[in-house]
């Protein structure tokens, strides 16, 4: 006499493996933690530092126009490199049917004052209505007393 043995499957496991989830996740974090340093608008500049900086938000949309001064005097309209001279055109074409006419200069700290001039001149006769000349916050060192309020009135 013959016993045919059956084998059975094990149960069915309840438990959910996260680890390969957990590993997608962290594949995509780092990629994403490389990718975002290079999606900065326009050029790469060493901004002014002042204390109390108006934030301006609007900078950041992706239709800003954003005139960039480098340290060695070359100007960028967003990306392109072009001379100050032909600003005038180039961003009156891009205000057209635009209800703020807003541009903002984004002007390197060791860039000379005469080429920031001349490019706040020539956006003003392109009928540039507002500009806003963008700064970084500056860091206050750690025991260092806060500067004092002007009172008002002032």
């Amino acid at each position: 006499m013959s016993v045919i043995l059956k084998h059975q499957a094990p149960p069915p496991v309840a438990d959910i493996n996260v680890t390969p989830m957990v590993d997608v996740m962290l594949v995509l974090l780092i990629i994403f933690m490389v990718i975002t340093p290079m999606l900065s608008k326009g050029i790469s500049v060493d901004m002014v530092k002042t204390v109390n900086p108006i934030s301006m938000q609007a900078a950041d949309k992706s239709d800003a126009i954003i005139i960039a001064v480098t340290r060695d005097g070359r100007t960028y309209l967003n990306t392109t490199q072009m001379p100050p001279a032909d600003l005038p055109g180039k961003v009156k074409d891009m205000l057209t049917n635009r209800l703020d006419k807003m541009c903002y200069v984004r002007a390197d700290s060791r860039a000379r004052y005469e080429a920031v001039v001349d490019v706040v001149n020539n956006l003003r006769a392109a009928g540039v209505d507002q500009l806003g000349l963008l700064t970084e916050q500056m860091q206050q060192k750690k025991g260092a007393p806060a500067a004092a309020a002007p009172a008002a009135g002032q």
